[in-house]
């Protein structure tokens, strides 16, 4: 984890969004990751862009984790979903992300749009505690990865987990293929 200085998250829910913090506080026991595996580091809110974060705190991109949040429409009503993959790669968002939502065309979704559905700062958004009705659809490379930094909610703080723990969020598919390589 580079030179990231982690603590439990529990402990720390302000250096959290509130609804990561509230994720974490709801965290179930029967959890298949325990919450005290999930932790997090304060960070310069300027190096929160994923190369210059990987730079400035020696981590590699092998082991960040990007979420985005893509959206398409089906019958008038919009769609989202936040894609899960490593900094390694890029979401193939006009494609499996596409067919996950079951919409004609998928594109990212408008940053003002994504911070105002998940209540998070834009380039800090995570998987945990997004809108419950939304899938979590997480590239397999993710899961596979035995530990993984990802967003907290906000840009001055970072998540360090373990990559099956995503796959194991409410609402979350594991997807082959979801990223390719960069």
């Amino acid at each position: 984890m580079g030179t990231l200085k982690t603590e439990p998250a529990r402990t720390r829910l302000d250096l959290l969004a509130p609804p990561v913090a509230e994720a974490i506080a709801q965290w179930p026991a029967d959890a298949p990751v325990d919450v005290n595996e999930v932790l997090v580091a304060p960070i310069d809110a300027d190096l929160a862009d994923t190369a210059a974060f990987c730079a400035a705190y020696e981590v590699g991109l092998d082991v960040s984790a990007n979420c985005v949040v893509v959206a398409g429409k089906r019958d008038g009503v919009v769609r989202y979903a936040a894609c899960i993959i490593l900094a390694t790669t890029r979401a193939d968002v006009n494609g499996v992300a596409r067919r996950a939502l079951d919409v004609r065309k998928a594109s990212f979704a408008a940053m003002a749009d994504a911070v105002e559905l998940t209540g998070m700062e834009y380039g800090g958004i995570t998987p945990i505690g997004l809108p419950a009705q939304w899938p979590i659809l997480v590239d397999a490379r993710v899961v596979a990865t035995p530990h993984v930094i990802v967003g907290s909610g906000v840009r001055h703080s970072k998540i360090a987990l373990p990559g099956p723990a995503l796959g194991a969020l409410p609402g979350a598919q594991v997807v082959e293929g979801l990223a390719k390589p960069a």
